[in-house]
């Protein structure tokens, strides 16, 4: 089940949520998204072998992604906690993961480029 529709679900963060979640503080959201790209950047790193603790990896990531507004990454973190618990499918869903959290980081580095003070 997506996390997100409608026009929110297609951009790789939702800012309203973002916004939502952060109560409207600028300071706080940029702060959220630092946080955000920089346990990406480990999470991804990790689970690029696809390791033991893989699937415990991608419902961290599930989660820290909804926090944030950024449905497309936890879905595609959903699907690929879901391939590894089942064993099928775990390099594909790991593949489309990597492709949203690549779109989501970048958004993430844009709004956090316009809004330095």
């Amino acid at each position: 089940m997506p996390s997100q529709s409608g026009a929110a679900a297609r951009e790789p963060i939702d800012l309203d949520h973002l916004r939502k979640m952060t109560l409207s503080d600028p300071a706080l959201e940029r702060e959220v998204l630092r946080l955000f790209v920089e346990q990406t950047a480990n999470l991804m790193r990790t689970l690029a072998s696809l390791p033991e603790n893989a699937a415990a990896l991608a419902h961290t990531l599930k989660g820290s992604a909804r926090a944030i507004g950024a449905f497309r990454v936890a879905d595609a973190a959903a699907a690929l906690e879901v391939a590894l618990r089942t064993e099928g499918g775990a390099r594909e869903a790991f593949t489309r993961l990597e492709a949203e959290v690549g779109q989501a980081r970048q958004a993430a580095n844009a709004l956090l480029a316009q809004s330095e003070p």
